[in-house]
């Protein structure tokens, strides 16, 4: 589940720890709002503060290091599919699509797997990722089909733990006659504001632009290459073959785990049809 622990990405997990624990530490360390309430012997609110700090790291790491939906090769599927229990093994082979007219698995050029259809092959983790979204080097993997819940419930947990953050760190500026003295005063809390600000304006419009894709059933990917997709190119602007309503596009993201065939959902209008 985490291949990519001891990869080159090591270095921006421990950078996003340390900053996450260091900002978290400044907040702790001034005369904040949560600092006052440790000393009044108010201890929810300094404790629930920590729960979502935490609560973002592991769901950071979870996203950062666990298999995104990488593609097995063709010997591998086939072993999959052949297994000793019949029963299973019939009930994985209905999974299996029947591809219609033209519409055949691409082979990667690069890993030499048949591709499902949403996959694609990323060069910097040099796997093919089903429902490939993107590459972030944030997390140092990709966005994929397994992780992408992840990815969006971690946006969601940041931007909570950042817009708290932005309220405390406010709450702790000292006000001083001289802004030199001040600027001496406020130095380490004025730096954590400045990142707190950064990161929110990134996770938030990264957390709105998920939710939007998510709610269309569409990736980052589709979204910007949508002319160069084979599956894609010939559908107009607003035609999403893969759309089952809102409602159907966050059930399938939030509320299914199993591996889905795609190509079944783009080709269920020709199945009513037959």
């Amino acid at each position: 589940m985490f291949p990519n622990f001891l990869s080159a990405g090591l270095l921006v997990r421990i950078l996003h720890a340390a900053m996450t624990w260091a900002v978290t530490l400044i907040l702790f360390l001034y005369e904040t709002d949560l600092r006052r309430s440790e000393e009044r012997g108010e201890f929810l609110q300094p404790i629930t503060f920590l729960l979502l700090v935490l609560c973002s790291t592991l769901l950071y790491f979870i996203t950062s290091l666990m298999d995104p939906g990488y593609v097995t090769s063709d010997d591998e599927r086939k072993t999959q599919v052949g297994g000793t229990n019949q029963g299973a093994g019939d009930e994985k082979e209905q999974m299996i699509p029947v591809i219609q007219k033209a519409q055949r698995l691409r082979r990667c050029g690069y890993c030499m797997v048949q591709q499902p259809m949403r996959s694609k092959h990323c060069q910097s983790c040099q796997h093919c990722v089903r429902r490939y979204d993107h590459h972030c080097p944030w997390i140092e993997n990709c966005v994929g089909e397994r992780n992408h819940r992840f990815f969006v419930l971690y946006l969601a947990a940041q931007l909570t733990v950042l817009l708290w953050a932005f309220h405390v760190a406010w709450s702790g500026f000292c006000t001083e006659a001289a802004w030199k003295e001040w600027l001496r005063v406020n130095t380490f809390l004025l730096l954590a504001f400045i990142v707190i600000i950064i990161f929110t304006m990134v996770v938030m419009l990264l957390l709105v632009s998920h939710l939007y894709l998510v709610s269309s059933n569409t990736t980052t990917w589709e979204f910007m290459s949508r002319h160069r997709i084979s599956y894609l190119k010939h559908c107009s602007s607003e035609e999403n073959p893969f759309d089952q309503g809102i409602l159907g596009n966050l059930w399938t993201f939030f509320c299914v785990c199993k591996t889905i065939v795609w190509e079944r959902i783009y080709f269920r209008d020709e199945d009513d049809l037959v």
